[in-house]
């Protein structure tokens, strides 16, 4: 920030900072919930870009929440993204970008499978009728480890939750 920028304008870029940060963080957890719609509302309506590598490019958020509907909306994919060190750079009063790191790990109860991500986000944003939506993305994977647990004799559990016994502890699973 510039020291010659005003008060008003100083405070305008540090709150349009947090409501991006606050959006990328409802979008992660909108995919660790299997929230569609929620997915959708982060990005702006019209053109858009999606690049998620090997999961698709996509040119409107409709094309990215029927395939996050159709992978990641099923009981057998439990998920966690963790976004980690925002770098958020205002540029002026309606746009915006940012980079994200992020940290991915999914269980496939079906599969029996752990995949483990390392990645980061490099996003575009846009404040349209005074909210700030993503309006391009890249993600870019930086490391992948993918285990399977069906022999795994150590595991006990995988899934959303361990069930109880009835003694209170954990079932094998």
């Amino acid at each position: 920030m510039s020291p010659i920028e005003s008060m008003e304008t100083r405070l305008a870029k540090l709150e349009d900072a947090a409501a991006i940060v606050n959006l990328k963080a409802r979008y992660f957890a909108c995919c660790d919930l299997k929230d569609p719609e929620g997915v959708r509302d982060c990005f702006i309506t019209g053109a858009v870009r999606i690049d998620y590598g090997r999961v698709g490019v996509f040119h409107h958020r409709d094309q990215l929440v029927e395939v996050f509907s159709r992978l990641g909306c099923q009981p057998h994919m439990v998920e966690m993204h963790h976004g980690v060190n925002p770098e958020v750079t205002v540029l002026d009063a309606f746009h915006a970008r940012g980079k994200w790191g992020l940290h991915y790990q999914g269980i496939n109860t079906r599969d029996q499978t752990i995949t483990q991500l390392g990645a980061y986000y490099e996003d575009a944003y846009r404040k349209c009728g005074g909210v700030w939506k993503i309006s391009a993305t890249r993600c870019v994977v930086t490391s992948t480890l993918v285990v399977s647990y069906e022999a795994a004799k150590g595991v006990l559990c995988a899934g959303a939750q361990a069930p109880a016994s009835e003694n209170g502890e954990a079932q094998r699973a």
